[in-house]
Order: structure tokens, then sequence, then C-alpha cells
């Protein structure tokens, strides 16, 4: 299947072109927030997306973005060709934690008392089926949930209906806006998360003095199809495995990460020195950096080129893998990868900013709290 259209909203602002070029200018998604910290009275760097959207499309910041993104990428896929005309479309919504700052709005100042209407849209059913409504799409609609491999396992999982004869094309949204102070707390309390540092010191994967990620948020949307004249990429194939390890710690031994990248590689019917890129998971955190050093050196001989776009787009929990295919599909269009500036001394083949663009695939591995692992490759198309 080929990705033939994307929305995007993000910590850059509201549509793709805000994402690409914040990418291209990098300076980070993140600013500097108040209200967090253990008393609230703390400012925090975070990459929120701000107000906007339709309130037509729901009274919360997450069922606007969840449309605005959807919408985007279906026009823009029609744009590029693709007619949903007698075609079965399915919609994979991937987010692991969905409308946090509503259902928190419900029991702190509602107290668990709404009217009908009104709680109806904190159903993780609610989005999909507003977008499923808007559109006239009747393939099969479903949330999937991986952690921060979310991205990429909505991607496979749109694959898969294909491949069982469920639809002919799948619009795969991811969305995650779960950047509030209560999150944010515990994931600095488990030592992923930094707050009190600006991104480019905080986050530094493949680079010395690395600290952690940037807590950040997006809800993007890939329109999957093979009805399209002119498509921005073509998804290869992918994989998925579990450490069955630590419901957060990564598996000192990286068996199953360097085992998804082999299997996504065999899928996709290539050879590890067929990619050109590797796309990094690149959280900033120790066990990250250590994980995705192990997969460069055993399976791309530490040959293949790196990109890294957290330092600029934060850490979008669910919807980080999606981020960073929109990234990917926009670098293949404009002839240019993004990705992050180096700050402090680095791995070899880690890219310094953006950098035009060389013939070849695209492997892209993300890795999720609870031993998930999913890979994709993608190629121009």
């Amino acid at each position: 299947m080929s990705i033939a259209g994307i929305g995007v909203v993000s910590g850059y602002g509201w549509g793709r072109e805000s994402l690409w070029r914040g990418l291209m200018g990098g300076k980070p998604a993140a600013r500097l927030y108040p209200g967090y910290g253990h008393g609230r009275d703390q400012h925090a760097w975070v990459g929120l997306i701000p107000d906007g959207g339709d309130p037509a499309h729901g009274a919360g910041l997450f069922g606007r973005a969840v449309w605005a993104a959807a919408a985007e990428a279906i026009a823009d896929a029609r744009e590029r060709g693709w007619r949903r005309e007698g075609r079965v479309v399915g919609l994979v919504h991937a987010f692991t934690l969905g409308d946090v700052a509503d259902w928190r709005d419900f029991y702190r100042r509602d107290g668990g008392h709404r009217r009908s209407r009104d709680y109806l849209r904190m159903l993780p059913s609610t989005p999909i089926s507003v977008v499923m409504q808007e559109f006239g799409f009747h393939g099969p609609a479903m949330n999937v949930s991986a952690a921060c491999s979310s991205g990429n396992a909505a991607l496979l999982t749109a694959r898969m209906w294909r491949d069982a004869g469920l639809v002919d094309d799948a619009l795969c949204i991811t969305t995650d806006l779960s950047a509030t102070p209560d999150m944010l707390e515990h994931f600095v309390g488990l030592g992923a998360a930094i707050a009190d540092a600006d991104p480019f010191t905080a986050c530094r994967p493949f680079q010395e003095a690395t600290l952690g990620f940037t807590m950040a948020e997006a809800s993007v949307a890939l329109l999957l199809t093979d009805a399209a004249e002119l498509p921005y990429a073509r998804l290869l194939g992918g994989a998925m495995t579990n450490d069955a390890f630590h419901v957060v710690s990564v598996d000192p031994r990286h068996t199953q990460i360097i085992a998804c990248v082999q299997r996504a590689l065999a899928d996709a019917g290539i050879d590890a020195a067929d990619v050109a890129y590797y796309n990094a998971h690149g959280t900033g955190t120790q066990q990250c950096d250590a994980a995705e050093r192990e997969v460069l050196r055993t399976v791309f001989d530490d040959r293949t080129a790196v990109a890294a776009l957290k330092p600029l787009t934060g850490h979008c929990q669910g919807a980080c893998a999606a981020v960073e295919v929109a990234a990917i599909a926009l670098s293949y269009e404009r002839g240019t990868v993004a990705s992050a500036p180096i700050v402090a001394s680095a791995h070899p083949r880690l890219l310094d900013g953006p950098t035009p663009l060389r013939a070849g695939p695209t492997l892209k591995l993300s890795m999720g709290m609870g031993g998930n692992n999913a890979a994709v490759v993608l190629a121009p198309a």
C-alpha cells in the first residue's frame, strides 16, 4: 500500500505544512508552559497542540484534532488522484490514553455528572464514528494501542486488513494529547521525561549527555491506498515483536528489538544494505540509545544514515511514530530528509539537520512501554 494523503496537527500548529516548516526551521516545537511540577507552580518544556480546530467537530481539543487530521489527509489524497467511490475504506485509530483532559474535567470539574451527549464525546468510539459518518466510510473501524509504537502498529493493522480482503483502503489516525501536568509529573518520576531543560539540552539521541525526552502532543492521519496517481511513499513491509521483559524497561539483551528490525526487512524483501535511512525512535533516554546503537551495529553495520526527530517534535507518545512517518513521506516528495541539528559529540552516521535526500528505503523503528516494538519499511513512491 502507499501513503497518498497526510494530515497533521502538532506542537508546530494545525496542518502538515506547519510540521514541515518547523522541521526545516530546526527549532523545537516545545516551549515553556506554566502550571506544571508537583505543586503545579512551575514552568515546563512541553510541545502542546495550540488551540484551534472547528468547535462543530467537538467541544474538546482531542476530537477536533482527530477530525482536522483526517479531513486534511482525505483532501490531500483526493488532490493526488484518490477516489473513494466504489472502494471499501476502513479506519484504524491508534492512541494510548485517549482524551486525557476531558476525562480529568469529567471527574474533577463535573463530579462524574454530565448530559449524555457530553458524556458520549469521551468514549474512544466517538471520534472515529464522527469521521466515518462525515466521509461515508463503511469498512471496519477500531482503536489499536501499542504504547509509543502505536503509529507503526496502525499502519501494519491496515495492511493486514487489506491483505485479508477486509478493505481496499484505510485511513490511519494516531492521536495523543496527554502532555498534561498530571501525566508529565509521572513520566518525569519514571526518569524518562525531562521538564526543566530545553529540548536540545534534554533530548540528544545518539549524542553525549542526553537526558531524556520532551513530552509533546500530535494527531496524524495517513491515507493508505493502491489507487492514487501521486502517492508520497510505499509501505514495503514491517514487523512487530514484544520484549516480554518489563512494563517499562527495555530488555538489555535487545533480542526482540533486533528481531523486529530483521523481520521487517525480510517482510519488505530487502537487505539491510539496501536501506538508505534509519529513522530512529530516538527518545534520548539511555535505554533507548543503547538499544538503537546495537541495532545500528548488529543489523546495519553502522552504515546507514540516522535521522532523529524528537529533539524537534518532542516525544508525542502514542502518536510519535505517525509524526515521524509523515515526515519521511514528505521528505520523499520534497527531496530533503528531516533530522534535528547535532548539539554534542554524536554517532558518526547521525544527520545534522535537514539533508538532501538520497535514493533508497527508510526503516522506521518505534519502541513502546510494555516491550512493544514495531518497525515499518518505507520507500519513495
